[in-house]
């Protein structure tokens, strides 16, 4: 039997980095909703398409193609046919990300790609919406959170470590505006699931959040 896991929760919260070594413990899929979204947005960045132009958008969405695949272990995500994972992580993609993923256009291409992938594998999948529209029906789901401050510290200690000059103060504010954003977007708004297990960060080093996670997935499956 498949065992699909929903992680889902607000930016910074460190869902992409948990569910990835999850994904690798467990011996399960580990799919980035997130790399995908930001594949396409670093598509229409490099066609100079603009977020708001909601009517040019939808009109090329059937020329993206994302792929997920596993090479010597790491997910590599291939935006028509090309490797894009030095590049999605910009700090602007993210953003870019944040403001398409409100068209259903955007969200229906991925979607079906995701639910496609959970229907073969036991899959790790983490975003802002897995748990309550694209796997509605997984067994085990977790809402990660972390307070804002907590979040920026880690980005803060991120981005530092690469040699980037940032503050924490202003990383923090963008927090709160993508909060404030991605809980108030007409399709598909963040929230828990009323049947996800909340499950906050700001205490836990990532082997404390491992441990409980793993713990909540043993319960659900057993």
């Amino acid at each position: 039997m498949n065992i699909n896991v929903a992680i889902d929760g607000p930016a910074g919260a460190g869902k992409s980095t948990i569910a990835k070594k999850l994904a690798k413990e467990l011996s399960y899929i580990y799919v980035d909703t997130g790399a995908m979204y930001r594949a396409m947005a670093y598509y229409f960045m490099q066609n100079n398409i603009d977020s708001a132009d909601k009517e040019k958008i939808d009109s090329v969405c059937g020329e993206i193609d994302i792929t997920i695949t596993h090479q010597n272990g790491e997910q590599v995500v291939l935006l028509n046919g090309d490797n894009v994972n030095g590049v999605i992580r910009q700090e602007a993609v993210g953003k870019m990300a944040s403001c398409i993923s409100v068209y259903p256009s955007v969200r229906s291409k991925l979607v079906d790609l995701q639910r496609q992938l959970a229907r073969k594998e036991s899959v790790i999948m983490d975003g802002r919406d897995i748990g309550t529209v694209v796997l509605p029906d997984a067994q085990v789901k977790i809402y990660l959170t972390a307070s804002s401050r907590t979040r920026a510290q880690r980005r803060f200690e991120e981005l530092c470590s690469k040699g980037v000059e940032c503050d924490i103060d202003a990383i923090e504010k963008d927090i709160i505006e993508r909060d404030k954003q991605d809980m108030n977007r007409k399709v598909s708004p963040l929230k828990k699931a009323d049947d996800a297990v909340l499950l906050d960060s700001s205490n836990l080093d990532i082997e404390g959040v491992l441990a409980e996670m793993k713990r909540i997935i043993g319960e659900k499956i057993k």
